[in-house]
Parts: structure tokens; C-alpha cells; sequence
């Protein structure tokens, strides 16, 4: 009896074993599951994709651990099909990436490399390269559309300009079954979580062909010499830290790289593929990598043009309305240190109101005396000038009495620079100022520009842009 009582005990505890021992391989193989079903994604980012899922990333709290886990420098190892063309060895100032796929009405893709190509002059075209990627399976489709632009844009294709790429659907991850994030119905899943990798395929592809990388959709309109306005922009912000710099205000249209990040972001795209739509991805993307604000800029470069979607031919009449087709003159605006004795309002900094940016400079009733003074890096020629003060919603913060003076012969430190001697160029009507041929009624070189305030006012002043063109650069 004791024997058989002790042979009970035995195998109860052998069951308690078993079942304490099937109970940890469960959870050891659920961790390893989780580890296996996103590879190299570890468990702060499990935690990151959670939150991404619900559209409530928190850039601030992920900004370290990304650069960190994720900063690929690598490329994605995918074999593209090369359908017309082949890159050239020489590195060109900018990419421009499109990704297509067959719609069920009306078929832009032609016009769209054609606007590229149109809008940008001869010495425009060689510092570019279009690359076009089919991404749809139907291989019937892609061989029409081979052909088509082949034969249009054969001399651009031959000039190693315009490369056509295909990716086979092997290299796809699955997507079927996914997660129905917002309540989006299967089909549109597919397509969303699709076009992300579509995307993240180009921008591998793209990633050491240029210095700049700018992704467009395949039914877009580009303004007159977009290439040059792109190039000023870019040295207007030389110095200061983005990731993106916005064209177009409309989703994935006109957004720009530099090169370096596009495999970051192409690894990023592809890990949260079926999260949300791409657009959304950026900004996280954006914020993740600690540039906070959109920085975009107007008039935008690129229009949308299609009236019918690409998913499911769904009407599309989206468009933007800062959209400038032909040439229009954007301003230089060289590299300059900014500074003002007003009261300045909250974070609407004197820095605000020298960019083409959609921000301003708000400062509280200014009094006579104050001014708002620019102290360029290098002594300049400088051809117009623009200031515009107020806003559509503000139209009695402009400067009601004001003046705009030019200076040159420069003393005082870094922080403290200012010039010694001032010439008035003219008074501000309105709120505006505006002058022309600067450089012959200026006979020296400028070191500075200033705007004063001649006589006290009640109201807050917002200077809401200022604009510089320059001429010649003077022989230093």
C-alpha cells in the first residue's frame, strides 16, 4: 500500500513536470516565433510595430533605438530584371523614381516621363536619372509598356537616363491574409501593403545612383525646370539637418532624399509593410529619424494628374493648389545668419521668414528703431529683393512704416557681426517691398540687408517671407 501510494506521488509529479515543462516550451517557442516572424526586428520594436499599427508613434521615444537596430546600411538582396536601359557609372545629381502598375482605366505613365523630360533643359537632363519600375505580375502588360516607352523615349534610354526594372513576384513577401488595419476591406490591404513594397524595392535599386533621391507617382505633371528650383532649395539648406524635404503636398508626390537614407528607408517600408499606407510611413519615418516639422515648399513642383486611381480605377480628382506649371522665378536666398531685436512671439523665430517654407517671423508691436537684420556668410551680388509681411488671416500685422537698407564693411564676432554702414534702398508700401537691378544701383558688395522699423506701431508685425536673387558671385 505505502509502495503504491509512493508510485502516485511519482507520477503526479512526473504529469506536474511534463506539463511545467510543455508549458515553458510553449512560451519559449512563441518567443521564437515572434523573433523567427520578423527576423531582425527585436522586442523594442515589437513594441514600435504596435504602436505604428495604431497610428500613434511616438518618434521622440524610438529615435535612438532606430538608428540604432535599423540603421541598414546594406542593400536588399533582390536580382531586378533590367527591361530597357542600364545605369551609368557616373554618379548624377538627382533620381527620380516611379512605380507603376497596370490600372483598370486610363494609363498616365507615358505623360508623366514625358513631363520629366520636357520640363528640364539639356543641362538639367544630365544630372538626372528616371528609373521606372513595372511592379505589376501581369508580364503580358509589362512587355506592351516596354515597348511603348522604348520607342518614345529610345535616345533618353541610350543617353542612360531612363532605365526601365522589373522585380519577379518570388522576391514578394506574402500578402494575402493580412492585417485589416482601420477597418480597411482585404483587397485594399493587399494593394496598400503591396505599394509599400513595391517602393521599397525602387529605393533599393536607386540607392547609389545619385546624391538626392525624389519619388513621384506615375501620373504627375512636373513644373518648368524643376531640377534647378530642387538644387536651390537644397543649398538654401545647407548646414541644417532633414530627412525629407516636400515638393507637393499631396501623398507620396515630390517627397526627397538624400541617397544615404533610402536604404534605411527601404528596410523601414518593408518591416511595416501591412501597417498602413505609405504615406503614413514616411511621416513616422520622418520623425523617427528626429526631423519633427514637414519641411515643404511653394510653390510645389509636381501636380497630380490622373482622374483615376490606380487602385481599382476609383475617381481621383485630388490636386494642389500651390502648383506653378510654368517657370516662375524662386528666389536664392544664400546661406545667411538671421537676427532681430523684437520681441519675437512663442517659436516664430527671425529664421522663419528667410526660407520658402510655409512659416513666419511674428514678432510683438514693434517700435521705432527695431529691425530685422540678415548678415550674409560671404559678401554677395544681389540682383531683386522681396519682402512680404502679414498673412491672408493677419492683414493688419504687416510693417506699416518701414524701410529696407543694404550695408556693407562688417565688425564684431561671429554671433555679433553686423555692418558699419547702411544704404537705404526704399520705404515699404503696404506691407511690401519690392526692388529690381539691385547690382547697379548697389556699387559694393553686400555683406548685409536690414529691415527698419521708422515709426512705432500697435500692431504685431509678421514678416512672412523675404526673398533674395542673387547675380554674379563677386571674386573673393
Amino acid at each position: 500500500r505505502h509502495n503504491l501510494k509512493y508510485f502516485d506521488k511519482m507520477r503526479c509529479l512526473r504529469k506536474r513536470s511534463a506539463v511545467s515543462f510543455l508549458g515553458i516550451l510553449v512560451v519559449c517557442l512563441l518567443f521564437m516565433n515572434l523573433y523567427i516572424e520578423d527576423g531582425y526586428v527585436l522586442e523594442g520594436d515589437k513594441q514600435l510595430i504596435r504602436e505604428t499599427a495604431t497610428h500613434q508613434l511616438n518618434p521622440e521615444r524610438y529615435v535612438h533605438s532606430f538608428k540604432d537596430l535599423s540603421n541598414f546600411s546594406g542593400s536588399i538582396n533582390i536580382s531586378y530584371r533590367y527591361l530597357a536601359g542600364t545605369p551609368l557609372p557616373r554618379k548624377r545629381y538627382l533620381t527620380i523614381g516611379l512605380s507603376s502598375v497596370k490600372r483598370k482605366k486610363g494609363n498616365y505613365l507615358l505623360e508623366t516621363i514625358k513631363s520629366i523630360f520636357e520640363q528640364s533643359s539639356y543641362e538639367e537632363l544630365k544630372e538626372i536619372a528616371v528609373v521606372v519600375q513595372l511592379a505589376d505580375f501581369d508580364s503580358a502588360w509589362c512587355e506592351v509598356m516596354v515597348q511603348d516607352i522604348s520607342q518614345k523615349f529610345a535616345h533618353h534610354i541610350i543617353a542612360g537616363r531612363l532605365i526601365v526594372i522589373h522585380v519577379p513576384e518570388d522576391y514578394y513577401p506574402v500578402l494575402d491574409g493580412l492585417k485589416r488595419n482601420y477597418n480597411d476591406p482585404e483587397d485594399r490591404v493587399k494593394f496598400r501593403s503591396k505599394q509599400n513594397v513595391d517602393y521599397a524595392f525602387l529605393l533599393n535599386f536607386c540607392a547609389n545612383l545619385s546624391d538626392y533621391y525624389v519619388m513621384l507617382e506615375d501620373d504627375v505633371r512636373c513644373s518648368k525646370n524643376f531640377l534647378t528650383a530642387v538644387k536651390k532649395v537644397i543649398t538654401s539648406r545647407e548646414g541644417s539637418y532633414w530627412v525629407t524635404l516636400e515638393f507637393s503636398k499631396l501623398g507620396y508626390i515630390g517627397k526627397l532624399y538624400h541617397s544615404h537614407d533610402l536604404p534605411r528607408l527601404a528596410h523601414f517600408l518593408l518591416m511595416f509593410y501591412q501597417e498602413m499606407p505609405c504615406d503614413w510611413l514616411l511621416i513616422h519615418f520622418r520623425g523617427l529619424l528626429a526631423q519633427k516639422e514637414v519641411i515643404r515648399f511653394k510653390p510645389s513642383l509636381f501636380q497630380h494628374m490622373g482622374y483615376y486611381s490606380s487602385y481599382k480605377g476609383a475617381e481621383n480628382k485630388l490636386k494642389d493648389d500651390d502648383f506653378e506649371e510654368e517657370s516662375f522665378d524662386i528666389p536664392d536666398n544664400p546661406p545667411a545668419n538671421l537676427h532681430t531685436n523684437m520681441n519675437v512671439f512663442e517659436n516664430y523665430e527671425a529664421s522663419k521668414a528667410y526660407s520658402s517654407i510655409d512659416e513666419y517671423f511674428w514678432g510683438k508691436a514693434p517700435s521705432t528703431g527695431d529691425f530685422y537684420g540678415i548678415v550674409f556668410e560671404k559678401p554677395i551680388k544681389i540682383s531683386k529683393i522681396k519682402v512680404v509681411t502679414g498673412t491672408e488671416d493677419r492683414q493688419n500685422d504687416i510693417l506699416h512704416h518701414g524701410a529696407l537698407e543694404v550695408g556693407e564693411k562688417i565688425v564684431g564676432s561671429k554671433k555679433g557681426r553686423q555692418c558699419t554702414t547702411y544704404l537705404r534702398l526704399g520705404e515699404f508700401k503696404n506691407g511690401n517691398f519690392e526692388i529690381t537691378d539691385v547690382e547697379h544701383k548697389v556699387l559694393f558688395d553686400i555683406n548685409c540687408m536690414r529691415i527698419l522699423v521708422t515709426k512705432s506701431q500697435k500692431e504685431w508685425l509678421i514678416i512672412r517671407s523675404i526673398s533674395v536673387w542673387t547675380s554674379q558671385t563677386p571674386n573673393q
